[in-house]
């Protein structure tokens, strides 16, 4: 029978360039003459920007220090075992990268093994053993704290989750197993599906100690010697743990449906994970720990060599590494300073783009607009939300004072915009508006000061045409919600200089945007493709496909919202003018629906009514829905769907509209909340066939977002 050492050696050779954790063991006695004590210190040898992972030669050091441990504890000659991390970081989890890099299920498997078998050798340990929390834990990190006896946590923890469901895989290494055992099905369900499904949400300290996932909950400054003050107190018999008795009945099985009801609304059955997931905690239920490491075993490896966990991590990597490194972006050298920031307009989006600025660069941030009643509208907007944060105990009240002194409002453009450096319009959607606000903005502005739009269809270089400097115009399209959508569509014009990209770049950063370069090509990357994608469902509605099928037919790609709700949230009237504006553009592929006209005719907000809780088909829209006879199934509309998307992602990508479809993938995933299991759009195309069917070819090279060939 292989050995753990054996098998955690083959498994390290398939990982050749794995950032290798120490775990390092010294001993220390314990306060009130509690005894020897051996104390295992995670550390991969960087500082807090480069988490502590565990790959396989990490669990094989960690392995060799338990043998010493287990010797030790064996002989008498230490009453209890700790495990901690470096500064800021417990341990995050299975190295990624090398997962990636897996091409067998044996393979797959024996990652799952390798874990399970390490981390049992704590809880078999002969002395009592003590996970101290003391940073950032995740995954691995969570579980392997699972498997002792006690736990503390750091008030100052800042994320803390079992993230894996979200990448497209299962707790593995016993979360599945022992976090229900320990805390009951319902809060770890909480944890492991409805957090994860949740864009990973993560606990802090506090959190995890109210949730029972540690017994003591101590300051950051003093964390670890809190920590082994509690550990004598506990091995002296002075403290004694109670845990709550777990409920196996009902309410286990109820959590479990919970659950279920959680992945069906956010995936749909689309995607895994968070059913295999719940198939093991319905079955911990027995308290069978050896039987839910086999079950976690299996689900891992299935899941690893499968197409949705390479398309999870795909995602991951676009958000965490290319969102933060924009493909094509200027030398960041080039970006000017920004120490005033002008909007022009003041309505509910120039309101949240002056809120956006004003909070995160922290300089004086002027708007204006045609009259006194809007500017001070848009003004009291800001105040009000700074008023919310200082509710919320977000802000104390010097630094809500400090912002709100901050924000002004003027009519006169000339007074406002004479010392800015950033000026960014959010005005009615109509070129000749757009280019009389510019004019009359240039006219006042200092020379240097960029001249950014929100546009979200129309072109920059157009706007910027009639400048005696086009060079500093900047396309620097915003999502809705602002505050909540992170994606930033930067859209060089073709007079657009380095100089004001570079800034544009630079702005972005600042206001933690994931910035993206697009070319200045009608609608740039989102509205194009969900026009498309929209378009096409109107087609089959307009053809004499029922509402319900259309709706129902893109399900499985486990959008967070159907098309119609999402044309809701969009406004009617919007989604009506951006497939105006690509119909003029492209009147090949992008219908105008007379449909959606009379709707947005009549003044309608959406399709649906909400009276029965529920989207139900608004008996007003459907008097006005004229429908032809031709009546498609679900499978034919999500197939003529996803043609049509394939088609006009292969059309951008000739275009030259983005760099690469990893590019196009960060867009949807960032800016319309396209699933993060799907890693955006042209993986599930790739594995779906869409793409070779339409374009002749895939989207992305083998082994990225899928298995290596």
């Amino acid at each position: 029978m292989t050995t753990t050492a054996e098998l955690l050696k083959q498994a390290s050779e398939l990982f050749p360039d794995e950032v290798v954790t120490s775990a390092h063991v010294r001993h220390l006695d314990l306060p009130f003459g509690a005894g020897r004590f051996a104390l295992i210190t995670l550390d991969n040898g960087f500082d807090h920007t480069k988490p502590t992972t565990f790959g396989p030669a990490s669990l094989a050091n960690l392995n060799t220090a338990i043998d010493q441990v287990e010797k030790e504890a064996a002989a008498g000659e230490i009453v209890g075992v700790g495990i901690t991390g470096k500064p800021f970081i417990f341990a995050v989890g299975a190295d990624l990268k090398g997962v990636e890099l897996l091409k067998e299920h044996e393979h797959a498997l024996a990652i799952g093994k390798g874990g399970h078998e390490v981390f049992k050798r704590l809880a078999a340990l002969a002395v009592p053993t003590f996970a101290y929390y003391n940073g950032a834990a995740m995954g691995g990190g969570v579980e392997v704290g699972l498997h002792c006896s006690y736990r503390t946590v750091s008030a100052a923890l800042p994320a803390f989750s079992l993230p894996e469901v979200f990448l497209g895989l299962v707790p593995g290494w016993g979360g599945c197993t022992l976090l229900p055992n320990l805390i009951g099905a319902d809060k770890a369900v909480s944890v492991i599906i409805e957090n994860s499904l949740n864009q990973n949400k993560q606990l802090k300290g506090v959190q995890v100690y109210e949730l029972g996932i540690a017994d003591a909950l101590f300051e950051g400054a003093d964390f670890l010697e809190q920590s082994l003050l509690w550990t004598a107190s506990v091995l002296k018999g002075e403290i004694v743990v109670d845990r709550p008795v777990i409920d196996r009945g009902e309410a286990w099985d109820q959590a479990v449906a919970k659950g279920r009801f959680i992945a069906d609304s956010k995936v749909h059955g689309a995607a895994p994970a968070a059913y295999r997931a719940l198939d093991i905690i319905a079955a911990a239920k027995n308290g069978d720990l050896q039987q839910g490491y086999d079950a976690e075993d299996t689900a891992l490896a299935d899941l690893i060599m499968g197409g949705e966990l390479r398309a999870g991590i795909y995602a991951f990597n676009l958000v965490q590494k290319r969102g933060k490194r924009p493909a094509g972006a200027p030398d960041k050298s080039l970006a000017r300073p920004v120490t005033k920031v002008g909007v022009v307009g003041a309505g509910l989006m120039a309101s949240q783009l002056a809120l956006l600025f004003l909070r995160r660069l922290e300089v004086p941030v002027v708007l204006t607009d045609i009259d006194q009643e809007r500017v001070d509208k848009g003004v009291g907007y800001v105040h009000a939300e700074i008023d919310k944060l200082l509710l919320k105990g977000r802000i104390n009240q010097d630094k809500a004072n400090r912002l709100k002194a901050l924000v002004t409002g003027v009519l006169d453009k000339a007074e406002g915009f004479a010392d800015a450096d950033f000026i960014i319009e959010a005005v009615f959607e109509e070129i000749g508006v757009k280019q009389q606000v510019f004019a009359e903005v240039e006219a006042v502005a200092p020379a240097h000061a960029i001249l950014a739009t929100n546009t979200s269809s129309l072109s920059v270089t157009e706007m910027a045409s009639k400048l005696k400097n086009p060079e500093r115009v900047v396309g620097f399209h915003f999502f809705n919600p602002v505050a909540i959508l992170p994606l930033l569509e930067i859209v060089r014009g073709e007079q657009t200089d380095d100089a004001s990209l570079a800034t544009a770049f630079a702005v972005a950063k600042k206001l933690k945007k994931t910035a993206v370069l697009v070319k200045d090509a009608p609608a740039f990357v989102v509205n194009r493709i969900l026009t498309r994608f929209m378009g096409e469902i109107q087609n089959v509605i307009d053809e004499g496909t029922p509402v319900e099928v259309a709706e129902k037919a893109v399900e499985p790609l486990g959008l967070p919202m159907s098309p119609l709700v999402l044309l809701e949230l969009v406004g009617p009237a919007i989604g009506l003018h951006v497939s105006e504006t690509l119909n003029r553009a492209f009147p090949d592929r992008f219908t105008v629906s007379p449909n959606l006209a009379a709707v947005v005719k009549a003044g309608k907000r959406g399709f649906y009514v909400y009276d029965s809780g529920k989207p139900e088909l608004d008996p007003e829209v459907a008097a006005l829905l004229k429908q032809g006879d031709v009546v498609l199934t679900e499978e034919q509309v999500r197939a003529r769907v996803l043609d049509a998307v394939a088609q006009e992602i292969g059309l951008m990508l000739d275009e030259g509209v983005v760099a690469e479809a990893q590019d196009i993938d960060l867009c949807l995933i960032t800016g319309a909340g396209w699933p993060f299991h799907l890693g955006g759009i042209t993986p599930y195309l790739d594995r779906e066939g869409v793409s070779e069917r339409v374009n002749g070819k895939k989207f992305l090279e083998p082994g990225v977002a899928s298995v290596p060939a």
